[in-house]
């Protein structure tokens, strides 16, 4: 009698984690239970959609097309808040798009780190941006441009990565160096870029269980914001941005968070750190820029991808945390730099 109770009670703890571990299907948009289609999209080759949205200048009309490549919870509502004067002065015209799993996007279940490269060159294909364009990719769409940089670098006029997400698990990064960077991010955080790692089933478990907080990041603790982040965060609409956040996660967290975990923080088809510059005619730069009192992602790190990439022009901001872009300053600043090639007085000393 007590061998069978602990059968029953065996296969129904079993039944729950397997419950617990698997993702809710998502709410695909414009399927019967889905949330409407309301953006501009493109039809990729594999049947799936993009959604889009363009800002500055006509296409038509302009003479620097640069596409951009969200963050982690972000949308193509997250766009680079350049000035209208240095818009319309330069001629630039912007696309942003919700990445896979995002927005308005259709769920991809074989996303990967290649896969994000190519859907942004079908994307420019799709609106027509002409053989080279421009790509800028902030925090955890830094991973996009790197797969750029690998795959489809005759497609680019020069690369912007601006405080971009790095793998710790990537081959060449020394194991110290990773270990001390991962060592001070907040328990919750490490635990979760640790199971996206090497337990890429649990994911969703660890993120839905409520016995511990499963990111510091998600619930926004204030200790992850540096003082420049507190002060952007106290600028921006904070019932806006939480209206933006619903939508980008609209069609389930699992395909657009958890799902963005397991590839950024999983293991690359290449290791971005044995990259070989990808442009021998010099015909295009790549930027990095980074805010040395970034508590996101470790300035120690992308000091030492810049060491390794030389051809990567390094541009830390002294005060700045992983929210500097959001201010128009720097934003005019960057956009300079990568159409133009100027050099700014923010460099890393």
């Amino acid at each position: 009698m007590i061998g069978r109770l602990a059968l029953v009670l065996l296969v129904a703890v079993l039944g729950w984690c397997y419950q617990a571990i698997q993702p809710p299907p998502p709410k695909i948009c414009g399927s019967p239970n889905g949330p409407p289609v309301v953006s501009k999209r493109v039809r990729l080759s594999d049947g799936r959609h993009l959604a889009y949205k363009e800002t500055g200048v006509p296409k038509d009309k302009a003479t620097y097309k640069i596409v951009i490549a969200h963050g982690w919870t972000g949308s193509k509502d997250h766009t680079i808040p350049a000035s209208n004067e240095l818009v319309e002065e330069l001629g630039i015209y912007f696309v942003s798009f919700d990445r896979a799993g995002y927005g308005e996007s259709d769920p991809y279940p074989g996303r990967s780190v290649k896969s994000e490269a190519f859907d942004i060159e079908q994307l420019a294909d799709g609106l027509g941006l002409g053989d080279r364009f421009y790509v800028i990719g902030v925090s955890m769409g830094g991973y996009p441009v790197y797969a750029c940089l690998k795959y489809i670098p005759h497609r680019l006029a020069g690369a912007g990565l601006i405080v971009p997400v790095i793998n710790y698990w990537w081959p060449s990064l020394p194991s110290n160096l990773s270990r001390e960077a991962l060592g001070r991010r907040r328990v919750s955080d490490r635990r979760m870029f640790s199971i996206a790692h090497y337990a890429p089933s649990l994911i969703n478990w660890w993120m839905t269980q409520k016995w511990f907080v499963s990111s510091d990041i998600l619930a926004a603790h204030p200790d992850i914001y540096s003082p420049h982040d507190r002060e952007i965060l106290e600028r921006m609409n904070k019932s806006k941005s939480v209206a933006m956040r619903r939508i980008a996660t609209q069609q389930g967290d699992f395909e657009s968070l958890y799902r963005d975990l397991i590839v950024g923080f999983g293991k690359w088809e290449f290791d971005p750190l044995l990259l070989d510059y990808p442009f021998p005619d010099n015909e295009a730069s790549v930027h990095l820029w980074q805010g040395r009192e970034d508590r996101f992602v470790p300035c120690s790190l992308q000091r030492y991808v810049a060491a390794k990439l030389p051809w990567i022009k390094y541009h830390e901001i002294p005060h700045g945390g992983h929210l500097f872009v959001m201010d128009k300053e720097y934003a005019d600043v960057i956009i300079k730099a990568l159409v133009l090639g100027e050099e700014t007085s923010t460099e890393h000393s």
